[in-house]
């Protein structure tokens, strides 16, 4: 028998580690890029689906369909959190990414309006009801996937990488757009047909990603709690954790408004408010996107040195002071570049939830509860602020109040500020290793 020195079970053992975060991560990208390409080429379909003379109720009207997806992801939450609770991480991450995949091609083929009328939001709204329903079971399955896998002293750092993919699923919807926009195709034939392709794109993915779900490895504290024999992952198991959950719902409202402002509305924004061409507006959130995508790392990282609270309370500190000047600023500005920094600056401030939310959410819970625990309560409190905060900014537009919405988001952060303030920090009193 050869013996096996520490050093090396110890890269064995990252080289492990490592690889399961990356396959878990893909699948992550893979899944967020198919829903968001929704966002990214609604400017574009927004016609096909929804005939009406002003762009800016066109884009309503998809931003309501938008929200409809997250209407199923309480939904999602629980059943792939149960999935994940009671048969593994692993079975329900394969199961999710399917699932989108089957929303996507749905919506890859949906006849328009002019072809079969009414029909045809209809069949997209049910699309994207698939596709929330894969997505409400995704993040918690993966937050808790991910979170488990890394070790203890770089826990923060690794759960970051959710959000890194998450974002990063977002960007490649816009890269593909920039590809579209710029290289293949016009501005009428993306709007003819060209929005089909990221769709098409995404469905073959998802497949790609499936597979390479089927051989991730499941997690230590998943296999250790299966050998206590008690089954308790249903929703009265949850409920043993008022506490918790209500901490999940807090600290996540406010966050989960102010990411989806700077993702899937500031496309909008930028078209509609500042008066970007579709060019600058498109290179605009891409970079701001990949600048918010190397942020996730550099805070996770900090957050396993001086611990989660510090970081939380700096996006709850700097969201309620800084909101409602960054969003006027922005709304003034018309330059691209102008609107690139003000962005950045925002995602100065936004990474300080993103980054770590998700190994927060799951250091609350014992490992039995620990994908319902995450997934559940999250996707309720996105489905109420974070997938309606694209509708409510543009409803405000819409009847000339614009500005009312930058004070709606402040409020929510100053409501999340407060939980920040009084929970105890989840790296000093983490619930990683309880399995009951």
């Amino acid at each position: 028998m050869v013996a096996v020195t520490p050093e090396e079970f110890s890269r064995a053992d990252v080289s492990r580690r490592l690889k399961a975060i990356f396959i878990g991560s893909v699948g992550n990208l893979v899944e967020w890029y198919d829903f968001y390409a929704y966002a990214a080429f609604a400017l574009y379909f927004a016609p096909a689906f929804f005939p009406s003379e002003d762009p800016v109720v066109q884009q309503l009207n998809a931003a309501v369909l938008f929200a409809a997806g997250f209407l199923v992801r309480p939904l999602g939450g629980w059943l792939f959190g149960y999935l994940a609770d009671r048969h593994g991480r692993r079975n329900a991450l394969t199961l999710s990414v399917v699932l989108m995949c089957f929303g996507s091609l749905m919506i890859a083929v949906t006849p328009t309006y002019a072809t079969i009328g009414i029909a045809a939001p209809i069949v997209l709204g049910i699309a994207r009801m698939v596709q929330g329903l894969s997505l409400g079971g995704e993040y918690g399955t993966s937050a808790t996937y991910l979170t488990e896998i890394a070790d203890e002293k770089h826990r923060g750092f690794y759960s970051s990488f959710q959000y890194v993919t998450l974002i990063g699923g977002q960007l490649c919807a816009i890269l593909v757009l920039i590809l579209l926009q710029q290289f293949f195709l016009t501005p009428d034939e993306l709007r003819a047909w060209g929005w089909r392709i990221p769709f098409f794109i995404g469905a073959l993915l998802a497949i790609v990603a499936a597979v390479m779900r089927r051989n991730l490895q499941e997690t230590e504290a998943f296999v250790e709690a299966q050998k206590t024999g008690t089954e308790s992952n249903s929703l009265r198991a949850l409920l043993k954790y008022p506490r918790e959950i209500l901490l999940v719902v807090g600290l996540t409202a406010g966050g989960t408004a102010a990411f989806y402002t700077y993702t899937t509305y500031m496309q909008k924004f930028l078209k509609l408010s500042v008066g970007l061409t579709d060019n600058q507006t498109t290179l605009v959130t891409a970079g701001s996107l990949i600048f918010a995508m190397v942020l996730q790392p550099l805070y996770g990282a900090l957050s396993d040195r001086i611990g989660r609270k510090w970081l939380l309370i700096w996006f709850g500190v700097t969201g309620t002071l800084f909101t409602v000047p960054l969003l006027n600023l922005l709304g003034q500005s018309k330059s691209a570049l102008t609107a690139f920094l003000l962005i950045c600056a925002a995602w100065l401030i936004v990474s300080g939830y993103t980054s770590i939310n998700a190994v927060v959410k799951a250091e609350l819970f014992p490992t039995k509860v620990r994908a319902t625990g995450v997934g559940l309560p999250y996707a309720v409190t996105v489905s109420i602020f974070g997938g309606t905060a694209d509708s409510i900014a543009l409803y405000f537009k819409s009847i000339g109040h614009e500005v009312w919405f930058a004070y709606y988001l402040t409020a929510l952060i100053a409501i999340s500020l407060l939980v920040y303030l009084t929970m105890r920090d989840t790296k000093h009193h983490s619930a990683m290793h309880r399995h009951e």
